[in-house]
């Protein structure tokens, strides 16, 4: 039996963070190619520091003609994403800043084993799903990326202009019976552009924001708070910090409270496993989780390049299950095609819906109209229950 009373800590980093800044613009630069061809091929890296971003990596199309026509496109795309963001400072300006763009055409080599229909790359993945919140995710991980969300929303409609771009959370959270119960520790550590905020000033802007969005009497007497706890925070973003795609992996998934296959998401089409296949396993173990056959459950995959069917499928309850592991195992695997290309047309994953998953979290978020989000659908409830 796991352990019932503890406290677990994660964190989040705002879409200003200099490593989410270069998610973005990998993922922007996806999208853009998914939607001129749905069956583009995209590894696209990018690193960000002052007044500079270089972007390389690997694209490719089937109709070659266009493949410069979009390469021409991408300084604009890295630009559209900064300014987005907000960054208008000294040393990281989206008008200003250098983008070297240095993508050339994927290797034909990757091509062969993709092209058949076989995995883009050998690696394992890793999906996680709980009942401690409505969304079936990990308490704080999923309340970090809820504050950062709502500082951004005042941020950007001009509620909040003290605030900057860069900011980062992080939650400890109390565990008694195995069920969230209040909130140990809160650090929030938020870029200000007026220089002379003391981190009191700071504190007293963002504390309504965060109070508000945590559940009701999860902070008492005893929190502690650390609001900008080394002082001043006026230089954010990659002029601080240099940023680099995919450096974020727990924050992306469940900040630690589950395993992470190693493979970063962002900046790849969903012929990587990487990312598709992550996708898949948080869909099956969250529809397990829906379905009432366990309170908490792992889903692992694993994968051979250039072959199609999953080497291993492996369930984990933590011995929460109402039913064994091994019948969650072929279950799952009965329930959805677990090859490449059965991941994305079951999940509609070719098409441009990734720019909204380079922050505040891949997991968790609502399935929406469009086809974004469409792993977190619990639409497979009733089959995993007549299998199982």
């Amino acid at each position: 039996m796991s352990r019932q009373n503890y406290i677990f800590t994660s964190e989040s980093v705002s879409e200003g963070h200099p490593d989410k800044v270069c998610d973005r613009i990998s993922d922007s630069i996806l999208d853009a190619f998914l939607a001129e061809e749905a069956n583009a091929r995209v590894a696209c890296e990018t690193f960000a520091t002052t007044d500079r971003v270089v972007i390389g990596g690997e694209v490719g199309l089937a109709d070659q003609a266009n493949l410069k026509n979009m390469l021409d496109k991408v300084d604009s795309i890295a630009r559209d994403c900064i300014r987005d963001i907000g960054y208008e400072q000294d040393g990281f300006h989206w008008q200003n800043c250098e983008v070297t763009n240095l993508l050339h055409e994927q290797s034909a080599h990757i091509w062969q084993g993709v092209g058949t229909d076989g995995a883009g790359d050998q690696g394992i993945m890793f999906g996680y799903a709980t009942d401690e919140t409505p969304e079936l995710m990990p308490a704080p991980i999923q309340y970090c990326h809820a504050i950062l969300r709502r500082l951004a929303e005042v941020r950007k409609n001009g509620t909040e202009p003290a605030l900057g771009p860069d900011a980062k959370s992080q939650l400890s959270i109390r565990y008694v019976d195995g069920v969230p119960r209040d909130v140990t520790s809160i650090v929030l550590s938020s870029q200000h552009l007026d220089p002379n905020l003391s981190s009191d000033d700071v504190r007293a802007i963002v504390e309504p924001y965060i109070c508000e969005t945590l559940p009701e009497g999860w902070i008492t007497d005893a929190t502690e708070w650390h609001v900008n706890p080394t002082g001043k925070f006026v230089i954010g973003g990659p002029d601080g910090d240099a940023g680099l795609t995919g450096r974020k992996i727990i924050v992306d998934t469940y900040g630690g409270a589950a395993p992470h296959g190693g493979g970063a998401f962002s900046g790849k089409d969903p012929t990587k496993v990487d990312r598709s296949a992550a996708y898949a396993a948080r869909y099956l173990a969250k529809n397990v989780v829906a379905a009432g056959m366990a309170k908490k459950c792992t889903i692992q995959l694993s994968y051979a390049i250039g072959v199609a069917k999953p080497l291993s499928v492996y369930a984990d309850t933590y011995g929460t299950g109402e039913v064994h592991e091994s019948v969650i195992e072929k279950a799952v695997a009965q329930a959805m095609d677990l090859t490449p290309r059965g991941i994305r047309e079951t999940l509609d994953l070719n098409r441009p819906i990734y720019q909204r998953t380079a922050a505040y979290g891949h997991f968790g978020r609502a399935p929406e109209a469009d086809g974004g989000f469409s792993w977190e659908k619990t639409d497979l409830v009733d089959a995993l229950k007549k299998l199982a």
